[in-house]
């Protein structure tokens, strides 16, 4: 831990910014947790897109089908493997948050302190899936209110509609000022987070994962931290790393340029929209992961796998986009 905890907040606005990706976890075809893909993909992610983090065990890796002891293991290979790739030349160490998130809490406790144990960054925590129509607002509160005071690492909280119900700004405002809490993944509407935005300043950050919109929210709301879902590394291959470059150019002011970087993956994004099967984004984005050379792999039940129809149609797209892959 590089930091103490009533520190978190200041060292997250120096380290916690960038492009952060959230990610994908490989099985193999017997569906077991396949360590050596994983690693190849960390080594890909960390040294050859550079990106400047990765969220580890969330909804994307398929955290609700995996085991407890899976989740560590997938927490442990990140931290060593960006443990291992060091400054990467000067542009800093690869952070890592770990999503901790559960419906039991003592498990949410148990991955934080694991996450503490193995050198973590941060953690991130959904909020709780509520039943009954209770008072979201005064249950919510309480819920980071007291993770905050058990939890030494910095806390992000992450707001998405699969818990049932999207904070509101006030809210979460409310939560940001609790002294460890260092950023909010808010999977809402742009009229809310811009709000949240303004209503908290440098306090936290505060993110979106629509991709098509980061550049807009570098220049207009001012955001560092891109938290963060796939398209980090289903844009961008070795060769072709358009969304780090137009990251990069709006860091720097030089807008106008960005803006030309950013529409050009316009095709890339229409390719992914456009063969995309509904309810299948884990299936779907491993298949385009192993067309970009990555390792994908099945998806653990109750996801369902692509049919063969639906690979096809994703290769053809793939095909098309215009992405360089070599």
């Amino acid at each position: 831990m590089n930091y103490k905890k009533h520190e978190a907040k200041e060292y997250a606005r120096q380290h916690m910014v960038g492009v952060w990706a959230a990610n994908l976890t490989p099985f193999d075809e017997d569906l077991r947790f396949d360590e050596q893909a994983y690693r190849a993909n960390l080594r890909h992610w960390i040294e050859t897109l550079k990106l400047g983090g990765l969220f580890i065990a969330g909804k994307q890796a398929e955290f609700f089908s995996m085991s407890i002891t899976e989740r560590k293991r997938l927490m442990e290979l990140a931290v060593e493997a960006a443990s291992a790739a060091g400054d990467r030349g000067g542009i800093g160490r690869c952070g890592i948050v770990t999503s901790c998130s559960d419906t039991n809490l003592d498990v949410v406790l148990e991955l934080a302190e694991h996450s503490k144990n193995i050198g973590a960054d941060y953690v991130i925590v959904h909020s709780p899936v509520l039943h009954f129509g209770a008072d979201t607002d005064a249950t919510i509160y309480e819920y980071y209110r007291y993770l905050s005071e058990k939890i030494d690492l910095g806390l992000a909280m992450w707001n998405h509609p699969d818990c049932g119900y999207v904070m509101s700004p006030e809210l979460c405002a409310r939560i940001a000022a609790l002294p460890n809490v260092v950023a909010i993944k808010y999977s809402t509407d742009r009229e809310k987070y811009k709000r949240l935005t303004e209503m908290v300043g440098d306090q936290i950050h505060v993110s979106n994962p629509d991709e098509p919109d980061w550049l807009e929210n570098i220049i207009e709301l001012g955001w560092k931290l891109y938290l963060c879902s796939t398209p980090p590394f289903l844009l961008q291959t070795a060769v072709d790393q358009r969304m780090n470059t137009y990251t990069r150019l709006a860091f720097e002011g030089r807008v106008k340029e960005a803006r030309q970087v950013r529409d050009s993956l316009e095709p890339v994004r229409q390719a992914i929209r456009q063969s995309k099967p509904k309810g299948k984004p884990q299936a779907h984005a491993k298949y385009w992961q192993e067309l970009l050379g990555q390792h994908g792999g099945p998806v653990r039940r109750p996801l369902l796998q692509l049919t063969d129809a639906e690979r096809a149609q994703t290769r053809v797209a793939f095909q098309g986009c215009g992405l360089q892959v070599s």
